[in-house]
């Protein structure tokens, strides 16, 4: 459990739609369908159209700031499959990463891997209760492409497993290039800020409307709201 599962869900029922790409940057193939993430007939460019209309909102605010630069989505709706996918593949990694054999780890080891992974994947639970953000169709992850289609550098990839993901690791460096890296997450928190748009506390990458995470960050900061969530999970 996260502090965010504690808010209750009242499904609103609002349908995915597909994301107009044309107005976004994009990878393609999609980073987790190279790896053989299991998507089936789902898409990962996929929202509820909500959140959907509040990302070309942040999109058009970063014209004004930035004329010809755009948000890139990294990924968006994630069937429960592609979570569990994505948690297991991760572990790999970070195994791989360490120099050690998955067979010989100790339990001490596996216990700190997986708090490792679980840092930065929410578990794909299948409660109806506890839904991995992704799964909902109410959060992305994004990054910026300048007006060259370069990926700006955000001081670190989107997913890694480190504390270089939190969004104000960069904040009280005096380092210019660090500095820079500040910058640039400020400026893609506040184009998704200006469209109702929350950020994950631990990711700088992750935004999200209308599920548990975004309803608990606003009864944070308004404890009077007691909002609830109105998007749950989708399968």
């Amino acid at each position: 459990m996260r502090p965010y599962h504690q808010v209750p869900i009242q499904e609103c029922g609002e349908p995915l739609v597909a994301i107009p790409l044309a107005m976004f940057a994009v990878e393609s193939p999609h980073p987790y369908e190279k790896l053989g993430a299991p998507y089936g007939e789902h898409s990962p460019y996929f929202l509820r159209r909500s959140v959907v209309e509040s990302l070309i909102t942040a999109q058009n605010h970063l014209q004004l700031l930035r004329p010809d630069w755009r948000i890139q989505i990294f990924d968006a709706y994630r069937p429960v499959a592609v979570q569990q996918f994505m948690v297991n593949y991760s572990f790999a990694e970070a195994v791989r990463n360490k120099g050690l054999v998955e067979e010989n780890l100790s339990a001490t080891q596996r216990q700190e891997i997986w708090q490792e992974v679980y840092q930065i994947w929410a578990e794909p639970s299948l409660d109806i209760n506890t839904p991995p953000p992704h799964s909902t169709g109410a959060a992305v992850d994004v990054t910026l492409v300048d007006e060259n289609g370069a990926i700006v550098n955000m001081g670190s990839p989107i997913d890694e497993m480190s504390e270089r993901s939190l969004p104000d690791y960069y904040a009280n460096s005096e380092q210019p290039d660090a500095q820079q890296y500040h910058a640039l997450r400020l400026l893609l928190r506040d184009v998704m800020e200006k469209a109702d748009f929350k950020r994950n506390p631990r990711e700088w990458w992750h935004f999200s409307i209308g599920d548990q995470m975004w309803a608990w960050l606003h009864n944070q900061i308004n404890p009077g709201q007691n909002l609830v969530a109105r998007y749950g999970r989708l399968l």
